[in-house]
């Protein structure tokens, strides 16, 4: 029997990889599709626009972007907070009683002592920045309503995830633009970079689309579960991974705009609360991955 899923933010990087997934995974769910992406911070847009009850729910709308964070806090404690809010109440109209997955991030954790990595769920978290502070609160209201509705809730906190379709004001992606010009002459063999020398932890978005679905499908109600690789990679190595991989010879320049404050050097995550509630693994390597998102800045260079 097939169940009908909403997903938020469907127009949105992941969005887009969550209607691919469907389209090459034989499963049980059928897509509501939504004609016009409602205003999170109008009620009455929500209600409108969300007005089919499904039977799960994948959470993905939100500012996602930590400097607009910092230049807009009140903007996106409207949309992450008050805009989630607004779905659980649209939700409760429409006498829903399923799934509903929550996608916080790996950044309401905050600064973390290396010798607690890698990063578990049970870390106290401690945001540094507007957006995880947003995504912090509406984890807490979420859980709560799950609490009070008798809703299946759980919360997905992902890491950096990459891929193909990701915008250029991500590190990856941008790298990945600047090595297409330059391999298709357009640029010169300069990348403007930021702090390359940290570490991180990142997964393949086709590997974050099949952890949500695996949550849905096998997750326990009321509980957070980290979604990541559980490797950390400096970016510096894999921008010279991309540079190998299209065969260019590149300069790195350090441009003071991309530096971000209070930056921590190393993070790593847990996935093992995730594996052993759904028995999900990353399953696309590294190289893999870039080399799909090389693929892709080429053909949009």
């Amino acid at each position: 029997m097939r169940k009908r899923l909403l997903v938020t933010g469907l127009t949105g990087f992941v969005g887009h990889h969550i209607r691919t997934w469907l389209d090459q995974h034989e499963s049980v769910w059928e897509l509501l599709e939504v004609p016009e992406r409602p205003d999170l911070t109008d009620p009455k847009a929500v209600r409108a626009g969300y007005s089919q009850r499904p039977d799960a729910v994948i959470h993905l709308a939100g500012q996602t972007f930590v400097p607009e964070a910092f230049r807009d806090p009140a903007g996106t404690l409207q949309v992450n907070l008050l805009g989630t809010l607004n779905l659980l109440q649209a939700l409760k109209a429409l006498d829903f009683s399923g799934d509903f997955l929550y996608v916080s991030s790996g950044d309401i954790y905050g600064q973390v002592d290396e010798a607690r990595l890698p990063i578990r769920e049970d870390l106290l978290p401690a945001p540094r920045n507007p957006y995880a502070v947003s995504k912090l609160a509406a984890e807490h209201l979420c859980l709560q309503w799950g609490m009070t509705e008798s809703w299946r809730v759980m919360v997905a906190r992902p890491f950096n995830h990459v891929g193909a379709g990701q915008k250029e004001n991500f590190v990856i992606a941008s790298a990945a633009r600047q090595i297409a010009l330059i391999r298709a002459g357009l640029q010169e063999p300069r990348l403007l970079v930021g702090d390359i020398d940290v570490s991180r932890d990142f997964l393949d978005v086709r590997d974050v689309v099949s952890a949500y679905f695996a949550l849905l499908e096998r997750g326990r109600p009321g509980q957070v579960y980290n979604v990541c690789s559980g490797e950390e990679r400096r970016i510096r190595d894999l921008i010279q991974q991309l540079a190998d991989l299209a065969q260019v010879e590149i300069e790195l320049v350090q441009d003071p705009a991309r530096m971000r404050r209070a930056e921590q050097r190393r993070v790593c995550g847990s996935h093992s609360k995730l594996h052993e509630a759904t028995g999900w693994k990353p399953d696309i390597t590294i190289n893999q991955t870039l080399t799909a998102i090389l693929s892709d800045w080429a053909s949009r260079v």
